[in-house]
C-alpha cells in the first residue's frame, strides 16, 4: 500500500490553512496524522510547497501551527495586485493556445511586473523553512512544483535535483505579477499551480491519495482540467480530498496572500481536520 500526500496552493492563507488541517486531524488521532506526514510521497505546489517543506523537516506539527498564531512573522505584504494577476491569467486563457504557450505568455506577463525585492522575497521564504535542506529518508519522497517562464513547461524540484530547498519552494510560490519570478541556474521560474491547479497527477500509481487543498470541493479550476477530471485520471487509486468550506474562505478573506490572514485560516483549517478525521482515518492504511 502506497500513499501520497498532495498539497495544493492558497497564498499564505493557504498555508495557515493546510498546516491547521493536519493539527485538526491530529486533535482526533495523532497517530493519523503522524501516518499521513509520514506518506511515502508529498507533492508541493505552491504554498503547498512551503507547508510539504515543513512538515517533511521533522519539526513537531504543534510547533508549525503555533507560528501560524503568533504575531510575530517574516511573511511580507504582497507588492502586486491580485486582481491585476487574475485578469492578466484570464486575458492570456482567453487568447488561446497550447498550454506551454499560454504559461510563456504569462511568464512574460510575470517577467515584466513590478514586485518585491527578490532577496526580500526569499529571506521571507527561508525564514518559513525549520531546514535548509530536502528531507534526506530514502523511504519518503518530496516534489516541490514550478513553471519555466521562457518553456513554459512544468518543472518537478526534488533532493536530487541540484536545487537549494529555499530556491525551489520561492519557485513554486512564485505567483505571477505578485511575487518576483525566481532565478534559478540562469533559468526563471514561476507558480507551480500553472503546472495544473493541484499537481495531482504526480500522484499517478499510488494506492491511497489524500489532496488537501484550500478551496471549495467545487470550485472551478483556475488552470488545468477540473478536479473530478483529475481524479478520474488516477484510477484506480483512490483520492480522499479534504477541501474549504465557506467559514475557510471567510478566513482567506479579499487577500490571501496577506499575511494577517495565518491565524484565522489556521484556525479555520483545524476545525476542518477535526470534521474531516474519521473519514481520513477510514480511508489512510
Amino acid at each position: 500500500m502506497r500513499t501520497a500526500l498532495v498539497l495544493a496552493g492558497g497564498g499564505v492563507a493557504g498555508i495557515a490553512w493546510e498546516l491547521g488541517v493536519l493539527r485538526g486531524l491530529a486533535d482526533a488521532d495523532p497517530g493519523l496524522a503522524a501516518r499521513i506526514i509520514a506518506a511515502d510521497l508529498v507533492v508541493g505546489t505552491s504554498a503547498g510547497s512551503a507547508v510539504a517543506a515543513q512538515i517533511t523537516s521533522g519539526t513537531p506539527l504543534d510547533d508549525l501551527y503555533q507560528a501560524q498564531l503568533a504575531a510575530e512573522t517574516a511573511e511580507i505584504e504582497p507588492a502586486g495586485d491580485l486582481m491585476v494577476m487574475l485578469s492578466g491569467l484570464t486575458r492570456a486563457v482567453a487568447d488561446g493556445g497550447a498550454p506551454d504557450e499560454l504559461r510563456r505568455r504569462i511568464g512574460a506577463l510575470a517577467a515584466a511586473a513590478d514586485t518585491v525585492d527578490p532577496a526580500a522575497r526569499l529571506a521571507s521564504i527561508t525564514a518559513r523553512l525549520p531546514r535548509d535542506s530536502w528531507p534526506t529518508s530514502p523511504e519518503q519522497k518530496l516534489v516541490l512544483t514550478a513553471v519555466d517562464i521562457d518553456s513554459g513547461e512544468g518543472v518537478v524540484f526534488h533532493r536530487t535535483s541540484g536545487v537549494p530547498l529555499a530556491d525551489a519552494v520561492a519557485a513554486s510560490c512564485a505567483v505571477p505579477c505578485i511575487w518576483p519570478v525566481v532565478t534559478i541556474d540562469g533559468r526563471r521560474y514561476m507558480d507551480g499551480g500553472l503546472r495544473e491547479g493541484t499537481n495531482l497527477d504526480l500522484a499517478a500509481g499510488y494506492d491511497r491519495i489524500l489532496l488537501i487543498m484550500p478551496q471549495l470541493a467545487d470550485a472551478p479550476a483556475l488552470w488545468g482540467p477540473e478536479l473530478p477530471e483529475q481524479v478520474a485520471a488516477l484510477e484506480p487509486s483512490s483520492v480522499y480530498v479534504v477541501s474549504a468550506d465557506q467559514p475557510s474562505l471567510d478566513a482567506f478573506g479579499a487577500n490571501p496572500l496577506s499575511p494577517a490572514t495565518r491565524a484565522p485560516s489556521a484556525e479555520a483549517g483545524r476545525a476542518i481536520g477535526r470534521a474531516n478525521a474519521a473519514a481520513v482515518a477510514a480511508f489512510w492504511p
